[in-house]
């Protein structure tokens, strides 16, 4: 199982939550085993937000998730996810580590509501 999580930092399973999956300027790719295990990549986000190409959410399924747990996304975003068959998760946490040990627990909640920040276009 591969989960993705929008950080500030570069800390591994330290690293905070960036309020915005496209603004964030990191990706955790964070891999799950059978016996609930985990590694912690984390990658600079390479999008057009941070002078790159494509969007976040196309360009982290170069890594074939299962989910996203993010606090916030626009309509875009969920809607490429979505299509692709990958869960979106509430956030509830500042730190990836918590946010990845509420996942196990099956504590995380799906979210579809888009976050409404005046840069995304309707």
């Amino acid at each position: 199982m591969i989960i993705i999580v929008p950080v500030e930092e570069d800390k591994g399973e330290n690293s905070r939550l960036s309020e915005h999956f496209g603004r964030a300027p990191y990706m955790a790719v964070v891999s799950i085993k059978e016996d609930n295990q985990y590694t912690v990549e984390v990658k600079p986000n390479t999008s057009q937000h941070f002078g790159g190409y494509g969007l976040p959410s196309e360009n982290i399924l170069q890594y074939k998730p299962d989910a996203v747990i993010t606090y916030g996304m626009g309509p875009k975003a969920i809607q490429i996810l979505s299509a692709n068959n990958i869960k979106v998760l509430s956030a509830t946490s500042p730190i990836l580590k918590e946010n990845v040990e509420n996942y196990l627990k099956g504590l995380l909640k799906t979210s579809l509501q888009p976050c409404h920040h005046s840069r995304h276009s309707h």
